[in-house]
């Protein structure tokens, strides 16, 4: 029995004991791989020791197909240091929707990852990026029509990848991405929101090494790409959606969901090659990508995009499709 006088005692065991879960899950850098599948996606093996959350009346016919016209090879740009803080993460969610997936890092390991025989630091990132499309046009030329290019704290939204790419021919030179427009005249593309090559735009940067027309002039390494890009003769493509709303996204939702009065623009939207938005209206609901996602918020991105549903709503993919399509289309704007 529980006398009054023992109530503020057991009250604060209970907050104490609170409180440490709390900072305990806190530590995003901890978090486990999800102990279960969050359903079936096209074209992907799953453990089948794991239970899954399967919608078995959603019909995904047309995420199939797409999964067989349009070949994607992603690659994660990571380290070994982040294999267990961050990429594992990746390989548990979104990676396993890739045709491919190839994790690269300085050194080969079990994970598996793909050594690439550069150091690490933030410094040789554009070797490592080099190294990488010269590893990928060596040994997989043949098993892509699009490249995806993403880091280790980047999450993809693969079908809506694939489904931007569709309208598009991987035999003509251009990339995708969120266009930055600095330091390089046509801009370049946002290395943390991830960018996309098509097969020739993969092509004419390996040839561009060869050839000495593209160097490793600089350590920023989505500027350097942009730059070799340029040289190349790779044209930037708008990923925007009809409505002009951005689908690639350099930082987490909350830096662009928030509607704030008006204002200069700030630090993280300086770079836009395009007039940015703020508020709901920010974002396509065909988003591609996020930046700086933490891994427990890699398995609430997964969870919100394959499995949150409001009842009572009629999803109009078909018609969305029809309308975001159109306006995926190349610019040298």
């Amino acid at each position: 029995m529980i006398t009054l006088s023992s109530v503020p005692f057991v009250s604060g065991l209970c907050i104490g004991f609170l409180s440490i879960q709390y900072f305990v899950y806190l530590d995003t850098s901890t978090a486990k791989p999800a102990v279960f599948s969050l359903g079936y996606s096209s074209g992907v093996h799953y453990d089948k020791r794991i239970p899954r959350h399967i919608h078995s009346d959603e019909d995904r016919s047309v995420a199939a197909n797409l999964s067989q016209n349009v070949r994607l090879l992603c690659w994660i740009m990571t380290g070994p240091k982040n294999l267990e803080s961050r990429t594992k993460h990746i390989r548990a969610t979104w990676a396993k929707r890739c045709n491919k997936i190839l994790y690269m890092s300085s050194v080969e390991t079990e994970f598996p990852t793909v050594g690439l025989n550069v150091t690490e630091g933030r410094d040789q990132l554009y070797w490592k990026t080099i190294r990488a499309f010269q590893y990928i046009y060596q040994h997989h030329r043949n098993d892509y029509d699009w490249v995806l290019k993403a880091d280790d704290d980047t999450f993809v939204v693969i079908e809506n990848l694939r489904h931007t790419l569709s309208k598009q021919d991987p035999e003509k030179p251009v990339y995708f991405g969120r266009r930055f427009h600095p330091f390089v005249q046509q801009g370049y593309m946002s290395g943390g929101a991830g960018y996309v090559l098509s097969k020739e735009a993969v092509r004419r940067f390996i040839k561009g090494f060869d050839t000495g027309k593209c160097s490793h002039f600089s350590i920023i390494e989505d500027m350097a790409l942009g730059k070799c890009m340029e040289t190349m003769g790779v044209e930037p493509g708008d990923s925007r959606d009809v409505k002009g709303r951005q689908t690639f996204h350099p930082y987490p939702p909350h830096m662009y969901l928030i509607k704030v009065p008006p204002r200069k623009r700030p630090w993280y939207l300086l770079y836009d090659h395009y007039k940015p938005r703020e508020g709901p209206e920010c974002c396509s609901d065909h988003i591609v990508s996020f930046h700086y996602i933490y891994p427990v918020e890699m398995y609430t991105l997964e969870y919100f995009t394959y499995h949150l549903r409001p009842y009572g709503y009629k999803y109009r993919a078909q018609n969305i499709v029809q309308i975001t399509s159109y306006h995926f289309t190349t610019s040298t704007l």
